[in-house]
């Protein structure tokens, strides 16, 4: 059976999407993880899982030397298979269901608690939205100062001097912090910036109750000189 490869938010999820498409148990399956998310703040986990999967082999009997002996020896082995063929259908009734019947069971009973997850995901979506729906919109200058005053109390506790920007246009807030050596706050392929950015979320819009404005924060230029690079190869 060839290898499946399947990528999803966690490993558990990854294996479950695996064996629904091979469509066996996990006892019957392969499984190898091949990527792990990785951990960031606030125990979130960052990226996304990867596994490959196949059907576990099974080991082929050799009956080679059956098929060599005859005469009375052969008939002596037809009677015998005979007699193992009905003690195997005597233990197979005590065993209760084959494998395949448990294997459908299984996949039956997950689809029915995938089906209650989402109908638990829908309600939950549902809450959400009446509690948006009932609480006061939060005005985008108040979003833009709780997340300015973070972002220079963030420069100040690492000892930089910078400069804190904001425009705000509607319910979109571009917030710039421009200053010298601010390149640990941007990281490789911007990848600390993009936590930053999560962080001043965490304390401007979520603390706030606002669900309306979008907020994006640059630090030392590195987004608009990207913005730049990508406009040259348009």
């Amino acid at each position: 059976m060839e290898w499946v490869t399947i990528t999803a938010a966690t490993v558990e999820d990854a294996k479950t999407l695996a064996l629904d498409q091979l469509g066996v148990a996990p006892e019957d399956a392969d499984i190898e993880v091949l990527e792990e998310p990785k951990p960031g703040l606030f125990g979130r986990l960052r990226g996304e899982a990867t596994v490959r999967a196949r059907v576990r082999p099974t080991m082929v009997r050799d009956t080679g030397s059956r098929r060599e002996r005859g005469g009375r020896n052969g008939e002596r082995s037809g009677r015998s298979r005979g007699g193992d063929r009905r003690r195997q259908r005597n233990d197979d009734s005590r065993r209760g269901p084959r494998r395949s019947e448990r294997d459908t069971a299984s996949r039956d009973d997950a689809r029915t608690d995938s089906r209650s997850d989402e109908g638990d995901n829908e309600r939950d979506d549902e809450r959400q939205s009446r509690r948006r729906a009932d609480s006061p919109k939060v005005p985008a200058t108040t979003v833009r100062d709780a997340a300015t005053t973070f972002l220079e109390g963030l420069m100040a506790a690492a000892g930089l001097t910078a400069t804190v920007e904001s425009t705000v246009d509607g319910d979109d807030i571009e917030i710039a912090v421009r200053g010298d050596d601010l390149q640990m706050f941007v990281g490789a392929r911007g990848a600390t910036l993009t936590q930053v950015q999560d962080l001043t979320r965490v304390v401007s819009q979520r603390r706030l109750g606002d669900h309306d404005t979008r907020l994006r924060v640059d630090v030392g230029g590195y987004r608009e000189r990207r913005r730049e690079a990508l406009g040259r190869f348009a």
